[in-house]
């Protein structure tokens, strides 16, 4: 006989999951469609290569400013009661930008202040999927499938970010700003209809709750600062290397529009494979993720050099996607290894503090990038390589799944301070 009620509930589960995946598709939309239309905004605007990166980079800095806000109050309040008014305000801000742009004749101070509003609106959004993610499923591998599917939905966004981006542009170069509370809509009516939030344990008073916190780094500090690093310098390569890769189709190579989207979306496709593959495939396995996490960096590594030899469009590209696929087996196994490690208790600011590093790596990595395209051109490469190698040195010597006795000692500190 088949339990209805169950098959219901698989059934609701599903739809609730694809409903949180539409957050971070639609919070990478409102950031990365932006990329293959920086060079237009330099011109529309009358802007140099470095004050248009900070339209990526102020977005950044403030969600890394309120992101462990949003998790602490997401641990108290719940993660619906969170996320739904950080996505109206997303919405608000790309209105504000669109208005700016459309009305003003200087507006770029205007849209800085509506992209500014965006990042406090991502803060809360995107980093408070992880833990909601946790707690909706029981197994931890019922949480890796799930995660590998909200990181694939991530790197989707990627994917047709600059495809979308481009082919708004066409039509008037700030339609990427109109498009964002678009999407946010979507995103909000999708959480209000088909997610059900766990409700969440009575919450403990600020200052227990910060002493937990100081124990689980305490106890914890090695891996947890190890994935955070990691986290941050694949976000940090990612977007500087995409907009490395943006202005130098433009420049060099007199290719904008759609075809500039299309080809930057030919890695995120491949990163956005790898992600989905490696998610479905690592199951519980912490060791598994650790070597997958090590692998993909060492991929990583060896990808980039290459590029600082040649100019090659096309072997340029086949390096690029060899870039994504490296970042892209990591990145599932890196938010895997978190949230199984972590009490759902404190699981919110945990993995809101992790979505911070990958923030400043998104908020650093265009700037910095522009600068060394102004004066250190020929080094960018060997920089990167250099950096990613370091990456895999703290990957494999700071992340040590074998060592139980952690997580014992997390389990008994918990009990501890549990009121």
């Amino acid at each position: 006989m088949v339990n209805l009620n169950k098959d219901s509930q698989v059934y609701d589960k599903r739809w609730a999951l694809i409903s949180i995946a539409s957050i971070p598709l639609v919070m990478t939309l409102g950031n990365s469609m932006l990329i293959p239309i920086l060079p237009t905004m330099e011109k529309e605007l009358s802007i140099s290569p470095l004050q248009s990166s900070l339209i990526i980079t102020v977005y950044s800095i403030f969600a890394i400013i309120f992101i462990p806000i949003a998790g602490f109050l997401s641990d108290k309040w719940g993660r619906k009661t969170i996320i739904i008014p950080s996505l109206t305000l997303a919405g608000i801000g790309g209105l504000i930008s669109a208005f700016a742009s459309w009305k003003l004749s200087n507006p770029f101070i205007i849209i800085l202040i509506g992209r500014i509003l965006q990042g406090i609106g991502a803060a809360g959004a995107f980093p408070i999927v992880l833990p909601l993610v946790g707690d909706m499923f029981r197994t931890d591998k019922e949480i890796s499938s799930s995660l590998g599917i909200i990181e694939t939905s991530n790197t989707l966004g990627k994917v047709f970010s600059p495809i979308i981006g481009a082919l708004l542009a066409s039509f008037f170069w700030f339609a990427p700003f109109v498009a964002i509370p678009i999407f946010c809509l979507i995103s909000i009516l999708m959480m209000l209809f088909l997610v059900k939030s766990p409700k969440n344990k009575e919450a403990i008073p600020f200052r227990e709750f910060m002493n937990g916190i100081k124990r689980i780094f305490r106890y914890n500090s090695l891996w947890l600062i190890s994935l955070f690093f990691i986290g941050g310098i694949l976000m940090f390569i990612l977007f500087g290397i995409l907009f490395y890769l943006s202005s130098l189709l433009e420049t060099d190579y007199g290719i904008g529009d759609v075809k500039k989207g299309l080809i930057l979306a030919i890695p995120l496709f491949a990163l956005c494979l790898a992600s989905y593959i490696t998610g479905k495939k690592i199951n519980d396995n912490k060791v598994l993720m650790k070597r997958i996490s090590f692998l993909g960096l060492i991929i990583l590594t060896i990808s980039i050099i290459p590029l600082s030899f040649t100019k090659n469009l096309w072997f340029s590209i086949a390096l690029f996607i060899i870039v994504g696929i490296g970042i892209g087996i990591g990145l599932p196994c890196l938010d895997s290894l978190l949230t199984a490690g972590i009490e759902k208790e404190k699981r919110g600011t945990i993995s809101s503090l992790y979505s911070s590093m990958r923030f400043i790596g998104v908020a650093f990595g265009p700037p910095i990038l522009a600068v060394m395209m102004k004066f250190m051109e020929n080094y960018i490469f060997y920089s990167l390589s250099a950096l990613s190698l370091l990456t895999a040195l703290i990957c494999y010597f700071g992340i040590r799944p074998e060592k139980e006795e952690e997580k014992e000692k997390n389990s008994t500190i918990f009990e501890k301070i549990k009121v």
